[in-house]
């Protein structure tokens, strides 16, 4: 049973899943690979994760928040899991290239599919595949829209105090 709330972030409404104990899912509503909740799922916007997770959001969203502190449960292709590992290593305000991911996966001849696996991700903002940007510094791909990319990118910039160059 996976059970849902939304969160009304500045950068537009964002689904928010759980499987009661740990969050699986956080997804800007319309983005690419976004799930839909299913006659399995059941609203529960009182449920303690779901709260948590809101909470969080909305702290980062106001700048106070850097990190976050939420109980992940992914789940992906042994692949997949590995690339998006790697994606909580990318602090705040940090970006790498997809090239560079690549490589800190240990597969750096595999830079199409490792950005197929950040496109997947399933925890947007909290799972910060945002951080990941082309070869020459430009935004390519992102399953929210290149405008969210650029405005989460903007927002950890005045958050760390400098202007981002991306």
């Amino acid at each position: 049973m996976k059970m849902y709330t939304t969160f009304g972030s500045p950068f537009g409404p964002m689904l928010l899943v759980s499987d009661s104990s740990f969050l699986i899912g956080a997804y800007f509503c319309g983005q690419k690979y976004e799930l839909a909740p299913g006659p399995d799922w059941r609203q529960e916007p009182d449920l303690k994760i779901l709260q948590d997770v809101a909470l969080q959001l909305e702290e980062y969203f106001a700048r106070r928040r850097r990190a976050f502190d939420i109980p992940l449960r992914l789940q992906g292709t042994p692949f997949q899991m590995n690339v998006w590992k790697a994606l909580l290593e990318i602090p705040l305000g940090g970006t790498v290239s997809y090239g560079e991911l690549a490589g800190r996966v240990k597969r750096k001849d595999a830079v199409r599919p490792v950005g197929a696996a950040v496109g997947r991700n399933p925890v947007s903002v909290i799972v910060p595949c945002h951080r990941v940007i082309g070869r020459d510094g430009s935004l390519t791909g992102y399953a929210g829209g290149l405008e969210r990319k650029r405005a989460l990118l903007d927002l950890e910039a005045a958050v760390l105090g400098w202007r981002s160059n991306v």
